[in-house]
């Protein structure tokens, strides 16, 4: 396949400078494509035919997603599937995209393997980038980008890369290894332009006894910087082809693929090619970088999870470690869930998909199977790597492409069947397998391991008849995507490891399938029996103390924060969300088994109904309730009117369903609002107490103050949501909700409790006064209520004050009966109430329980988890008892 770009007069001045002394720095949207136009104009004029790279088009924009990650400066293309979630990046195009684009694929498709944050390096900082080689060197060297420019000679090679997870995600439908879920796109091809490796090493002179080359990225990790090493006598072998590039299909590397310097390393693993280069060190050991001995190995089948985990042996031993590619190969048409018209169709259809293998060997045939393995038939290959050879000695995208001599393959190739559609009406699949030329053959039958590396049975895609149509199945979709004859096979019970693919034992008995013994994890902490609320869990969605949700139970995420392989924005991002696919479908059974240590409770019914976004619909046939909340389904408002009450504080009006409908809040509970992100769908929800009368008809309003976002933190995600939503616009609300009703007169119940308090203590911080205001509304309004009030409000300026106005009303017409108090973190000079924060001095002195009469006080209290925290111990410590205290 091979396209064909017109350069713009722009694009080529700015591609003359090829081999200059700086990087040519194009504007993000507008890296150029002349130069390699150019070169293979050339090569055309000598009858060779090469592929061409692909049209590119740069992503210019942030995606949603990265902008909560320390990535959130980086563009990336929409398309990519994301398989280890928000962060870090590790994605993979989509197969029938991939495999559309021809034998090179364009930066924004090119898989990604990130193991934390990008580098990010300017443009006008490349020249003087550094980087060293060092260790057991005669002369070691430390040289600038500009200086590897200069210095050496440049070369371009088509070079395949290949993540050792590719196709992972079928092991891991088998049993959970340790690995996120690749599909089989975790592979892509370019034309890489650098140094050879070996140029610069026998620059350094390398002493005796020196055996490996280490290298080590600019990305700073959990466990350190990621690193690992390759063979000092591959690397100085020129047939290998090893290199540092700084180009990609003729532009700079992008930041995602290494900018500006990383490893090339053909015919091994991607995870030994590092990005963002910063030191070469050769030695005469393995590197011992964590990511070296703790990634990229196959341990022996036998050795699960757990023994892994508990017995460091196994990735000591260095004879595990994986360099060499595998023998691999995939179907990429028919794609998954292709149907085919048998009535329309052709006479024959093309079947076609890519193979690789490994070390510089090259695939010397593909062979497909209609009858699960018994015959074969062989496929047509296209070599394209072999047309760069063809082509002779020749400039191409800022390096010499010569490739004349060498015999070794570095790029995957190209292969195609026709069959004819009556065969594959009479046939239930399509298989594949691919050879090198040291008949490493596929196998038959998956290799399972700890990691999931290096997965490369033969590729299976199964044929449905459904009347006229066939349709086809590939056996997984990538990361959470649902999908696959596996996982239908394994949903009925089908035992994917009983060497007939889950189906049937043997050839002839097809009368019974053996169930597939799953192993269970506990992940539960034994005999907890802790309740959490959706409230106590939204007040954990922020980084210092993140709580996140699976299966219903609540784990505390503090402690991952500094240990965690994807670092802390891999927990940061899953705070207050209930995480359940992507924490199953990433995490292994060691991973798993941990959680017991961090399990803290289970998360109520209402706090799963309200994050499962599985709503009980309303009858819309039914007349209308005389009153508009329901605990069991979200119901739609409209905003009304927007009313501005100071900079960050609004007061949202909502209409009802109909002009008589009253809300039906009990005093002291409080509703859910939920709206989605325009972009995720993500459900944004967060628990309110509106500040109209609970009797009010046709209307609500809801006082909101908007966290905006600042440069020292993210905002609030549903204020901010609510204040950009225009007039007219629907909005979910569910409940009520809460455990603390007042009835009037006293008279409370706590989670259907009832009791009788004759004294109330309300202490309040923000927009904590809400509940709070609605309590003593209630019971300063009813003249015959003899209850008695203290009201302890914390603000940090006067400005700052909610419901101000309507709380001194209340307490000026109930002066006899309350007693209301205000206090400032910064007050104004003329302040006359208190100053200073809600904490033990304060509350000593104000609040003191002997201050109350004995018998039927209690105490409400709402405000930030700070305060709520430093509130109870004080009030502890001056004579009030747990039973006394509610956190509303």
């Amino acid at each position: 396949m091979s396209a064909t770009i017109a350069p713009t007069e722009e694009e080529t001045k700015q591609l003359r400078r090829v081999s200059a002394d700086l990087p040519p720095t194009p504007p993000e949207s507008e890296h150029s494509d002349t130069e390699r136009q150019d070169s293979n104009e050339t090569l055309k004029t000598v009858g060779v035919d090469i592929a061409l790279p692909p049209p590119t088009s740069p992503p210019i924009a942030v995606l949603e997603p990265d902008k909560k990650t320390p990535d959130g400066w980086l563009p990336r293309d929409p398309r990519l599937i994301r398989l280890t979630g928000v962060h870090p990046f590790n994605v993979e195009a989509p197969l029938s995209d991939l495999y559309n684009e021809g034998f090179l694929t364009s930066p924004e498709l090119f898989y990604v393997r990130n193991h934390g944050a990008v580098p990010q390096v300017k443009d006008e900082e490349i020249p003087d980038w550094e980087f060293t080689v060092e260790g057991m060197v005669e002369h070691p060297l430390r040289l600038t980008f500009r200086e590897l420019l200069e210095q050496y000679d440049q070369k371009t090679y088509p070079i395949t890369l290949v993540c050792a997870g590719n196709r992972r995600k079928e092991q891991n439908v088998v049993r959970k290894t340790k690995g996120f879920s690749w599909g089989a796109a975790g592979v892509s091809t370019a034309l890489f332009t650098g140094v050879v490796l070996g140029d610069l090493l026998k620059k350094a002179k390398p002493k005796r006894g020196a055996r490996y080359v280490c290298m080590e990225g600019a990305d700073k990790l959990p466990n350190g910087y990621y690193g690992t090493s390759v063979k000092l006598n591959w690397a100085l072998d020129p047939n290998r082809g090893m290199m540092l590039a700084h180009r990609m299909n003729g532009e700079m590397l992008r930041p995602d693929h290494g900018k500006p310097l990383r490893a090339v390393i053909p015919g091994q693993i991607g995870g030994r090619s590092v990005k963002w280069l910063k030191r070469l060190i050769i030695t005469a050991e393995p590197s011992d970088n964590w990511y070296h001995i703790y990634d990229n190995r196959v341990l022996p089948t036998m050795v699960s999870p757990e023994e892994s985990a508990n017995d460091p042996k196994w990735w000591m031993d260095e004879r595990y470690a994986i360099y060499d590619l595998s023998t691999n190969s995939a179907i990429a048409y028919p794609a998954h869930e292709e149907q085919l018209c048998v009535v329309d169709a052709p006479s024959n259809y093309r079947v076609k998909g890519y193979a690789y293998g490994g070390g510089g060997r090259r695939v010397t045939r593909v062979e497909v199977s209609l009858d699960k393995g018994k015959t074969w038939r062989l496929a047509k290959i296209d070599y394209a790597e072999d047309r760069y050879r063809e082509a002779g000695p020749r400039q191409l995208c800022g390096g010499e492409l010569d490739m004349e001599l060498r015999e070794n393959s570095f790029c995957w190739c190209f292969w195609n069947l026709d069959i004819a559609v009556s065969e594959l009406s009479e046939v239930g699949d399509i298989f594949v397998r691919a050879m090198d030329e040291s008949m490493n053959l596929q196998p038959r039958d998956m290799y399972w391991s700890v990691l999931g590396m290096m997965n490369n049975p033969w590729y299976r895609i199964t044929i449905a008849k459904e009347g006229d149509y066939l349709r086809f199945e590939h056996p997984t979709q990538p990361a959470l995507m649902p999908g696959g004859w596996m996982e239908r096979v394994k949903k009925v019970g089908g035992d994917l490891t009983n060497g007939y693919w889950g189906e049937e034992i043997g050839s002839d008995d097809k009368s019974e399938v053996v169930l597939e013994t799953a192993k269970e994890v506990v992940m539960v902490k034994e005999g907890l029996k802790n309740i959490v609320t959706i409230d106590e869990l939204r007040k954990h969605d922020k980084e210092d103390g993140p709580w996140f949700v699976v299966n219903g139970e609540v784990y505390d995420g503090t402690a991952f924060l500094t240990g965690h392989p994807g670092g802390a924005q891999s927990i940061i991002s899953a705070a207050g969300l209930d995480t359940t696919d992507e924490f199953m479908a990433i995490h292994s059974e060691t991973a798993k088994g941990m959680m017991t240590d961090y399990h803290i409770g289970s998360l109520d019914e209402e706090g799963r109904a309200a994050l499962s976004g599985e709503d009980v619909q309303p009858d819309p046939s039914a007349t209308p309730s005389p009153t508009f909340l329901d605990s069991r389904a979200w119901k739609k408002a409209i905003l009304h009117t927007k009313t501005t009450v100071s900079w960050d504080t609004r007061v949202f009006t909502f209409r009802l369903e109909n002009d008589e409908q009253t809300l039906g809040l009990p005093t002291g509970q409080h509703l859910m609002i939920r709206l989605r992100d325009p972009v995720t769908r993500e459900a944004i929800i967060r628990s309110y107490t509106p500040t109209s009368e609970t009797t009010k008809a046709g209307y609500m309003d809801v006082l909101v103050k908007v966290y905006f976002d600042s440069k020292e933190r993210q905002g609030g995600k549903l204020s901010q949501a609510l204040d950009a939503l225009p007039i007219g616009h629907f909005v979910d609300f569910k409940g009520p909700i809460g455990k603390f009703e007042y009835s009037g007169k006293g008279l409370c119940s706590i989670n259907g409790k009832e009791r009788r308090v004759k004294n109330f203590l309300m202490i309040s911080g923000g927009s904590g006064i809400t509940p709070i205001y609605q309590v003593f509304r209630a019971m300063m309004q009813d003249k015959t209520d003899e209850t008695k009030c203290v009201v302890l409000n914390g603000n940090r300026l006067l400005e700052d004050i909610l419901c101000k106005a309507d709380l001194d009303a209340l307490a000026k017409d109930n002066e006899e009966r309350c007693r209301l108090m205000y206090t400032l973190t910064k007050a104004p000079d003329d302040w006359q109430g208190l100053k200073g924060r809600i904490a033990a001095p304060l509350l000593k002195e104000h609040c003191d329980r002997s201050a109350f009469e004995e018998g039927g006080a209690m105490v409400l209290i709402c405000g930030p988890e700070a305060l709520e925290k430093s509130v109870h111990q004080a009030l502890l410590e001056i004579g009030w008892k747990d039973e006394d205290l509610l956190f509303f």
